[in-house]
């Protein structure tokens, strides 16, 4: 590393809860992938699972709340809510299929 790279990375700035301090940011941290949040609209399976009931199909119209599948996982059934209000677009499941942890299950569009 040469004594100009060291002088920019000296000069770093983070910004955190809204202060920004000056440091030395490695090539992990710059290179990371940047935080965004979960889409409310896609239903991805939080565990491993076998699908028990679907409760939904393509072009139907769902409330926030509103039950959208059924996963027996660890001989617990968890039952899968809509996180939004809006149409559903895409079912990618059927009773009996398995699934891994952040399957995409299903997709609800909003309104």
């Amino acid at each position: 590393m040469t004594r100009n790279d060291m002088e920019k990375k000296a000069n770093d700035r983070l910004s955190i809860d809204h202060t920004w301090y000056t440091t030395r940011i490695s090539a992990r941290h710059a290179a990371r992938k940047p935080y965004a949040p979960a889409d409310p609209g896609v239903i991805s399976s939080f565990i491993p699972g076998t699908v028990v009931e679907v409760m939904v199909s393509v072009g139907d119209t769902v409330e926030e709340g509103d039950d959208i599948l059924i996963l027996d996982a660890m001989k617990m059934k968890n039952r899968l809510k809509s996180h939004i209000a809006g149409k559903v677009t895409s079912v990618n499941i059927k009773p009996g299929d398995r699934v891994s942890k952040g399957a995409v299950l299903a997709v609800v569009e909003c309104c």
